[in-house]
């Protein structure tokens, strides 16, 4: 099913049920009242009998609750199909090309970095906002991380996991609203001091227990005469003052440990929302099916023995709500001085966090690896016209055919051919707006997205994986007190200090704007010829035709242009990648037409 027909679908299929679901707590709410009202005028016409009036009220009850617990389960489902139909709503506005209001990345552009600056990857209408459907933070920044990290390893792996999750629609949507629903309960939280992931696990990695082993087994045979105890004194064989006696005992036993399991219950209680709302990715993950050896890989790393990781943390969040009843002051005497329960619980509290420190932080970055793949998957979906660019076995640093800007709507994008071989420079000339600067992206972001195992904007796409670094958006530093021209020589700089020891495909726009147009001529042919006996691979833009001689002296310089043609006094654009020398420009036109001169 396309993507477009697919999200309909599921829109239409979503608010079905949203409409059955409000007509179920409707009924819902309807026999909550019902029951109450029950009980209030079958006790009062049945007053005369304490053990009716005891029966019905505590019939009632149950009954009461069993709908409170069936209308709350409905609520939540309400919500789960709410978000399902704005997910899918918000997929097929993308399929139109309106992203507004996605995660933009912002935060992840950062100075020094090989191309992240320079090439539309994070900020608005960046290639970060078209993929980004991760929910958790985490899963945000292994995202980033995988863009930002030029890494050309493992490029077919990474197309596998990427290619297996974009067949999976139905299960990256519920994974995704299950994150998503994470996010609200936390939000919603009865407690507000919930700690952070992170912060939960530094904790739990540096816990040191205090109950003492022993009391793995003594609350429960202290459990045990407690009943025995309380059997005799109703048989009226053992005098109350003992019983009494036996009470202040079990107290002053758990007693002896009051302050620390408080501190322990605050600080577990903390990461009981998120512990129990992670069981449910993990559930997710466990359940599901995969081929690809990376995903099984994932998999595999919260299976353990005699349980699955999801149960475990249910397990964990259990013991804390057990723990918890010491915050019934109804329960909290009788079952401490009966049943030691603080240090039974406790104690299971103590017991998970030691069998499981050196595990839980691993279940954690599957469930956000899962979380940054599910992006790259959505987005394979979504651009099912794309394709898996072949890794190439020849010279070619990249054969591409109807290569296309894969931020530009599809029915704006003119395509363009290029073969570019290792060691060779590429030298593009054109006029103002003909299209010079959208190549050169168009060229970086299909080469990042390759790099990262997604499918790319083309026809035909063979590559040999290679790093990309780029000077196109060198801008002033006040805060540095550094000036255009400074900042742009520390980038070339940049760029020099990284191929002597690494491979890269350069990407450079006009470089050296600012000084003068002889110096600028002088030094940017310079810097070509320091670039071409580097053995680099690269292309350039520039207006300056000077540097177009540069192929005479070099075969490995080849001359490539975008033309601008002015036909009934009005420029025309055909954005095609052409062979030679651009004779046209357009500046003096362009002043002209718009009454600048």
């Amino acid at each position: 099913m396309q993507a477009r027909e697919f999200y309909t679908s599921n829109i239409q299929k979503g608010k079905i049920e949203i409409s059955r679901l409000k007509k179920v707590l409707i009924q819902f709410s309807m026999l909550r009242l019902a029951i109450f009202l029950a009980i209030i005028g079958l006790s009062y016409l049945f007053r005369s009998s304490i053990g009716a009036v005891t029966l019905i009220i505590a019939s009632g009850i149950t009954l009461f609750l069993l709908f409170v617990s069936k209308f709350t389960d409905a609520k939540n489902q309400r919500e789960y199909y709410n978000r399902y139909v704005r997910i899918n709503e918000i997929e097929l506005r993308v399929l139109q090309g309106d992203i507004a209001g996605l995660k933009t990345g912002k935060q992840f552009i950062f100075e020094n970095h090989y191309y992240n600056q320079d090439i539309d990857l994070f900020d608005e209408g960046s290639l970060f906002q078209h993929i980004c459907r991760s929910e958790t933070v985490n899963g945000e920044r292994i995202l980033a991380k995988w863009l930002n990290s030029n890494n050309i390893q493992d490029i077919e792996k990474k197309q596998s996991v990427v290619h297996e999750l974009s067949n999976k629609a139905d299960w990256r949507q519920h994974y995704q609203i299950t994150a998503s629903l994470i996010d609200k309960n936390a939000s919603i939280s009865s407690n507000p001091n919930a700690l952070k992931k992170e912060h939960s696990i530094d904790w739990i990695k540096k816990y040191h227990p205090f109950v003492p082993t022993i009391f793995r087994f003594v609350p429960y045979f202290f459990s045990a005469l407690s009943i025995a105890w309380i059997t005799i004194y109703f048989l009226d064989l053992l005098a109350g003052k003992y019983l009494f006696y036996w009470f202040l005992l079990g107290l002053a036993i758990t007693g002896k440990y009051v302050k620390k399991i408080t501190v322990l219950f605050n600080s577990a209680s903390q990461m009981q929302e998120t512990f129990g709302q992670y069981s449910k990715l993990l559930e997710a993950i466990e359940k599901e099916s995969f081929t690809c050896d990376s995903l099984k890989n994932h998999q595999e790393k919260i299976k353990t023995e005699g349980a699955n990781a999801s149960a475990l943390l249910r397990n964990y969040t259990k013991a804390i709500d057990q723990l918890g009843q010491r915050n019934n002051l109804l329960l909290a005497f009788p079952f401490n001085g009966f049943l030691l329960w603080d240090l039974m619980s406790a104690y299971r509290v103590e017991k998970w966090l030691v069998d499981f420190k050196e595990t839980v932080e691993c279940w954690f970055e599957v469930v956000e690896f899962f979380d940054a793949a599910n992006s790259m998957g959505n987005y394979a979906f979504n651009n099912a016209d794309y394709i898996y660019p072949k890794l190439s076995i020849n010279t070619s640093t990249l054969k591409a055919t109807q290569l296309g800007h894969p931020l530009l709507l599809k029915d704006k994008v003119v395509p363009n051919d290029i073969d570019i071989n290792t060691e060779e420079f590429f030298i593009i000339t054109g006029a103002n707006m003909a299209g010079k600067s959208t190549f050169l992206r168009t060229v970086a972001l299909n080469i990042v997205m390759a790099n990262c195992g997604l499918p790319v904007s083309a026809k035909e796409f063979f590559y040999r994986p290679i790093k990309l670094i780029s000077s196109m958006r060198t801008s002033d530093s006040l805060q540095n007190d550094e000036s255009y021209f400074f900042s742009e020589l520390k980038r070339l700089k940049f760029i020099v200090d990284n191929i002597k020891t690494d491979e890269y495909l350069i990407i450079l726009d006009e470089i050296l704007k600012g000084t003068n147009s002889k110096d600028k001529a002088e030094g940017s042919k310079k810097f070509i010829e320091k670039l071409v006996n580097s053995k680099s691979t690269g292309i350039i833009a520039t207006h300056d035709l000077s540097l177009c001689v540069l192929s005479d002296e070099f075969t490995e310089v080849k001359n490539h242009y975008f033309d601008a043609e002015i036909i009934d006094d009005e420029l025309h654009f055909d954005y095609q990648f052409k062979d030679g020398v651009c004779q046209n420009m357009n500046a003096s036109f362009l002043l002209k037409k718009m009454d600048i001169v």
